[in-house]
């Protein structure tokens, strides 16, 4: 075939490419704002472009900007600065509803959808995350986290995806960096470890994502938080995340990049150390 017709086509192919792309720019927000305060003009919300976020809230407008600044604001500033390069690939809305039953109907109502979840979720699908905000801003910080997985680390495994997103849950802000703390799961763990039913760090991590979901018990995502906050506690967690990142084609469970990162090679010696570091641990 003649170049100058390679040509002609590269360059349809590029143009395609580009017509698939999202239209994240500054304008598109914008639009997408008009369109929800339009939708819900007179229904008492409160639309915020908070980029890469639209914010919208039934709470105060004064309670919506709250949220907006101070958490919403301080978390992607945090992760962007310690984890993610990326913004997520899509213009995504923050639904903050004030009570349960704002957060069911309007689940429903927006998004055909009942939680199966008192407190709030991701909806990769709706591209929104859809909030009780009443139960407070742990699950929204948990929730924002998976977004920007997906943008940047799309092959991570359900493990760390929910271990990450589960230390977030309870967190603040140490010597400007993002910082998770102990939480309510610390205590389902301790008892998990006490009856023996905790898997090996092996097994943890060779769970496809649906074995990672279906356990009912919640053991999987405090041992996964847990497993994060050891790496936070010891400084390795950032160098953790970004050389599973880098050697995820080869590596795409993390154990080899977490012994690696331990200098472990025997990992059951190295668990038998981090359930004594747990059981110490206190809520």
């Amino acid at each position: 075939m003649p170049r100058a017709v390679w040509t002609v086509i590269f360059a349809l192919l590029l143009t395609t490419a580009a017509f698939a792309l999202p239209d994240t720019s500054a304008a598109a927000f914008e639009k997408q704002a008009g369109e929800l305060r339009t939708k819900l003009k007179g229904r008492g919300f409160t639309v915020i472009v908070e980029r890469p976020f639209i914010v919208v809230g039934d709470e105060s407008e004064d309670r919506v900007k709250l949220w907006t600044n101070d958490i919403i604001r301080g978390t992607v500033t945090r992760l962007k600065q310690d984890y993610f390069s990326k913004d997520p690939s899509n213009i995504l809305e923050i639904w903050l509803l004030k009570d349960e039953t704002s957060y069911r109907k309007h689940a429903k109502e927006f998004f055909n959808d009942d939680p199966d979840t008192p407190y709030g979720y991701y909806s990769p699908s709706e591209k929104a995350l859809i909030m009780n905000i009443a139960t407070g801003g742990g699950t929204l910080v948990h929730e924002i986290v998976h977004p920007f997985v997906e943008a940047n680390f799309p092959d991570a495994p359900a493990w760390f995806n929910e271990g990450l997103g589960s230390l977030y849950e309870q967190s603040g802000t140490v010597d400007g960096h993002i910082y998770g703390y102990t939480n309510w799961r610390l205590n389902g763990l301790q008892n998990g470890l006490r009856k023996k039913i905790v898997p090996t760090f092996k097994a943890l991590t060779s769970m496809s994502d649906t074995e990672f979901y279906r356990e009912d018990t919640g053991i999987n995502y405090a041992q996964a938080r847990y497993l994060c906050y050891y790496l936070q506690e010891n400084g390795l967690l950032r160098k953790f995340y970004k050389d599973f990142v880098a050697g995820a084609k080869t590596d795409p469970t993390g154990y080899k990049t977490l012994q690696r990162t331990l200098r472990e090679r025997n990992m059951t010696a190295f668990q038998k150390r981090w359930e004594t570091f747990v059981m110490k641990l206190t809520f």
